[in-house]
């Protein structure tokens, strides 16, 4: 089996040697960009299973990056983990409401980051069950990891897509934020509630007239009505 591809967008070459020589240490193929156009060319070109993305970047910087890329169809499910040296909490809710399916704070310990990557890796790698799910108009393939609101053709992220799938499995049951992070993102982390609001607010945004569907269940969480 080919190894799989890791883009990293990177301005700084020591960081960029570092992340290249530990990913390839576990097995991974090492594409390498430092500016946000030449990362944007690559991931559209190569299609890597997942891309580190700083957000401090020459030309296009990490955010403009992780927006072009979900709203793409044909890059909009690859998994993004993006690399920040600002751990102020909007940096992170503006990063993650483009898209970005985690964050990692610089200076950063090699071998968590190393375990967030292989965690949002397993998550996307799931045997999916292949029913349709379908409710209110929205309608999901697992298998063919397709999604669709009406007669329109949702482009969502690779988060979006398992937090959709979640709430339409358990459709008329409340999901509460903790279910939700450990079955969508794969573990819990301190400070990532609101991670699930942002995201939710997303979704809801894509879907149309069927947003509707999508409650809060206020003090609880969230669930799609039966």
């Amino acid at each position: 089996m080919s190894a799989q591809h890791i883009l990293v967008v990177e301005d700084e070459s020591d960081i960029r040697e570092l992340l290249r020589f530990n990913l390839e240490r576990e097995g991974f193929s090492v594409l390498e960009a430092e500016d946000g156009q030449k990362g944007l060319e690559l991931a559209r070109r190569h299609l890597p299973c997942l891309i580190i993305l700083d957000v401090m970047l020459p030309a296009l910087d990490g955010f403009e990056v992780s927006r072009q890329l979900g709203g793409q169809a044909e890059t909009s499910a690859i998994p993004v983990l993006m690399l920040t040296a600002r751990g102020e909490e909007m940096d992170r809710v503006v990063g993650l409401s483009l898209g970005a399916d985690d964050y990692v704070v610089k200076p950063f310990s090699v071998r968590e980051l190393m375990l967030r990557i292989k965690a949002i890796l397993r998550r996307g790698g799931r045997a999916a069950e292949n029913a349709l799910l379908e409710r209110h108009g929205i309608r999901l393939r697992p298998d063919a990891h397709t999604a669709s609101s009406g007669e329109r053709k949702l482009v969502l992220t690779a988060t979006e897509f398992r937090l959709l799938e979640d709430l339409l499995r358990h459709a008329g049951t409340v999901r509460t934020r903790e279910q939700l992070l450990n079955n969508v993102w794969g573990y819990s982390f301190e400070g990532y509630a609101r991670t699930v609001d942002t995201h939710v607010r997303r979704l809801r945004s894509k879907l149309g007239e069927a947003a509707a569907a999508l409650e809060t269940v206020r003090g609880v969480g969230y669930r799609i009505r039966e």
